[in-house]
């Protein structure tokens, strides 16, 4: 199914480097995973409908809604502490 010349391609492209034993088992769970497509294959699917996407749902929204803005002064008068016009919070970083 795969040669080892499409191996070291594909490992190429990936830009790694393999070692020999890594070679040949990579080539072995390569091929277990293409038998399992060529089963995928073999399924009957003509009375199935294609899919464009996962489901059939759509995102609805709420419409928007203008939000109650804060006052700046006001938040700013009621804010704690206040060094040389800028407002002091706790150290985040110690």
């Amino acid at each position: 199914m795969i040669s080892k010349k499409d191996l070291e391609n594909l490992a190429e492209l990936a830009r790694i480097e393999l070692k020999e034993s890594e070679e040949k088992k990579l080539l072995k769970d390569l091929e277990s995973i293409l038998k399992h497509f060529d089963e995928l294959k073999e399924a009957n699917t003509k009375k199935v409908k294609p899919m464009t996407g996962g489901t059939f749902l759509e995102n609805i929204f709420r419409s928007d809604e203008s939000l109650s803005r804060l006052d700046p002064d006001g938040a700013i008068k009621q804010f704690p502490e206040k060094t040389r016009g800028f407002l002091k919070v706790p150290p985040v970083f110690e």
